[in-house]
């Protein structure tokens, strides 16, 4: 894939190449930098590769990419299970997350769960939203402490677990909130370490962006961290098949415009990983 996304790249430098030729101006391309006979517009094209078009903010990241009028808070976990358990892994979620997510007593909702197919094997993956932010968290915690079901689930879930990690969410205000779907799908959840100090380009990239990848509803989610590995981005996407997403992921370079937006969000990255999903029988995205 990553030579494809190379190749696809490079045929954006490409076609912008022999733009330039076509306006009459001379362009020498060396070491994957622009010259031209005009000192000026060559500063103009190398200081933006490596100068951020963000006006001066003096406000937190999560304040300026959020959805402010609302207060949703997602906590995303992955669970690394002992192969020889998972299925009675999941089907201890299936009997108690759906009434945890279905009772009204608990502010939050479980928005999908998963095993991961593709990327690291005998994983669950589990995505739960609260309304309210960290007020409904604390007060979900506090409340599941007490829930003598919940205690002896988690007590034979550690039976099952060889390691666990999880982080806090915000969702990007430019994505649709996750919402359920009826399937079957398969689901992608691309996750990206970005450079620290450059959450805020990527918003403003990804905002433009988000527009080329909603023509077959593939977009289910876009999130970035609050605690745990922090400049970390999780994209969620829905395809029929692994055939659907090669074509739907093939149809994006075709649209003027996404090559330049992956031209300039792969120096971003520090690190980049995929995981091919399928949806359990408790996940509300189906």
């Amino acid at each position: 894939m990553a030579t494809g996304v190379l190749q696809r790249v490079s045929g954006g430098l490409g076609r912008a190449k022999s733009r330039a030729h076509s306006a009459g101006q001379f362009v020498v391309w060396s070491r994957g930098f622009a010259t031209s006979g005009s000192r000026n517009r060559q500063d103009s094209w190398f200081k933006s590769l490596f100068v951020r078009k963000v006006d001066p903010r003096k406000d937190a990241h999560s304040n300026l990419l959020t959805k402010n009028e609302e207060s949703n808070l997602y906590k995303i976990q992955f669970h690394n299970v002992k192969p020889e358990c998972l299925d009675s892994y999941n089907k201890l979620c299936e009997d108690v997350l759906p009434s945890i997510h279905a009772d009204k007593y608990y502010p939050c909702e479980l928005v999908g769960t998963w095993n991961t197919w593709y990327g690291e094997q005998d994983q669950a993956v589990h995505l739960w939203r609260y309304r309210g932010g960290y007020p409904a968290l604390t007060e979900v915690m506090n409340k599941l402490r007490q829930n003598k079901e919940f205690t002896e689930y988690r007590k034979e879930r550690g039976k099952m677990l060889l390691s666990r990690r999880n982080q806090l969410l915000l969702e990007f205000s430019f994505w649709n909130e996750p919402v359920p779907r009826e399937g079957p799908n398969i689901y992608e959840l691309r996750s990206y370490q970005l450079r620290p100090g450059t959450m805020i380009e990527w918003g403003n990239y990804w905002a433009r962006a988000i527009g080329y990848r909603q023509h077959n509803r593939e977009a289910v989610g876009g999130f970035f961290s609050q605690i745990g590995n922090l400049y970390m981005v999780h994209h969620l996407w829905a395809y029929k098949d692994l055939q659907s997403r090669e074509d739907t992921r093939n149809g994006a370079w075709q649209q003027e415009g996404w090559d330049e937006v992956v031209y300039y969000t792969v120096p971003l990255i520090q690190h980049m990983d995929s995981r091919i999903m399928i949806p359990t029988k408790a996940s509300p995205l189906q």
